[in-house]
């Protein structure tokens, strides 16, 4: 059976369109199919290969890891060299308040483990989210998500969750010392990139510590480099008090990670006991993969090479008169286009020029670009070129 038979027959589908590359292997920014084609990929895997595919460095420390053991206990009972390693690393990264790390399986079941410990600390049970938003597609993960129309078949869904809209102060007063938490993306991705006001999350920070509420930030997407900053909150000169990390953070294996201070997360440890609790969290392999990626984050990659290709890309795509807006932070792209159709053109005509972008599941007139943190000027040159001419495509209207 043809490999794209199998596919289609054996494998589960999250769409009726998939986009079915046959990948025979990925380098740098380039993946390759079975025919040798190459294409850039400039959406990093979804935000997942920040520093581009196959870095040595992760490889060696992968390879490393496999010759000294997989999995050997469920976590939280041994003892790990990589676990250790990776989470001071990541610490280091981070203000000293988020000092303590709970290493989980993906993005999702981070966020499952920041609303449990919000519950926990607080004693209080009321969530708030925003309009917008994207935290995953797990029960709890998806009651804190917006899309009505993702959400609709799989309800009843976690109660006592309210939505406030995203940059609109006045929604700030719905904020009270009921809440357990406010979960918010730090930059909201699957909407569309929309970048919150700097006033906006200072006065958020401050409502959620006049009323003892949790202030949870989701950077499963923006984290690790994306914004020009190691972690996008940075850009706001705030601290959550739990920040949520995945994708990335894994060096292109499966990762989550909840963190928060060591009082915060000391209470999964008692009353009761396992309050949290996951068999292949923390797993080794992915550890020694996710510190050897930190690793790079700290010495190879140019924060300031990701904001000036950012700012570059940004002014180029901006000028193009097909181009509605443009909403960015470093390299974190949305280009709205007159129509989803418009969307799904320039998409397909990348695809046949070698270059892969996507679009946003509750933004489907926008166009989404993510590449690796490390792509050379040269490449970003021939990228934008290459983008610029899908658009030269699109048909009149």
């Amino acid at each position: 059976m043809e490999n794209h038979q199998f596919f289609e027959a054996h494998l589960a589908q999250t769409t009726p369109f998939p986009f079915a590359l046959e990948i025979e292997r990925a380098e740098g920014v380039y993946l390759y199919d079975k025919n040798g084609k190459s294409y850039m990929d400039l959406i990093s895997g979804l935000s997942v290969s920040n520093f581009g595919h196959g870095h040595p460095k992760i490889k060696e420390a992968i390879h490393a890891q496999t010759e000294k053991h997989l999995h050997v206990m469920v976590y939280g009972e041994y003892l790990q060299s990589a676990q250790s390693a990776c989470a001071k690393t990541l610490t280091q990264l981070l203000p000293e308040s988020l000092n303590t790390v709970y290493f989980v399986n993906s993005g999702a079941e981070a966020i499952e483990a920041a609303l449990k410990l919000a519950k926990r600390a607080t004693g209080r049970n009321k969530m708030m989210a925003f309009k917008g938003a994207y935290h995953g597609s797990t029960h709890g993960a998806m009651s804190v998500s917006a899309n009505e129309k993702k959400k609709r078949a799989y309800r009843p869904l976690l109660p006592n969750i309210e939505f406030i809209r995203f940059n609109e102060m006045e929604d700030l007063a719905r904020i009270d010392d009921s809440c357990a938490c406010v979960l918010m993306e730090t930059v909201q991705g699957d909407a569309g990139i929309r970048i919150p006001h700097p006033e906006f999350m200072k006065a958020l920070h401050q409502r959620c510590k006049e009323l003892g509420v949790l202030l949870i930030l989701d950077e499963i997407q923006a984290g690790i480099g994306r914004t020009g900053r190691n972690f996008a909150f940075e850009h706001y000169d705030i601290v959550p008090d739990i920040l949520v990390l995945g994708k990335a953070l894994g060096g292109g294996l499966p990762i989550g990670a909840c963190v928060a201070s060591r009082e915060l997360m000391e209470l999964f440890s008692h009353g009761p006991m396992l309050g949290h609790i996951t068999t292949f969290g923390g797993h080794p392999l992915i550890c020694a993969a996710a510190n050897a990626g930190l690793e790079v984050l700290r010495d190879e990659i140019s924060l300031e090479h990701v904001q000036k290709m950012g700012c570059r890309l940004h002014a180029k795509l901006s000028a193009h008169p097909a181009v509605k807006e443009v909403r960015s932070l470093g390299l974190f792209f949305a280009v709205d286009l007159e129509s989803e159709e418009a969307v799904q053109h320039v998409v397909m005509e990348g695809l046949e020029k070698g270059i892969i972008g996507f679009w946003f599941l509750s933004c489907p007139w926008s166009f989404r670009i993510a590449p690796p943190l490390n792509m050379s000027e040269a490449e970003f040159e021939k990228a934008s070129e290459i983008i610029l001419s899908c658009l030269d495509a699109l048909p009149p209207k």
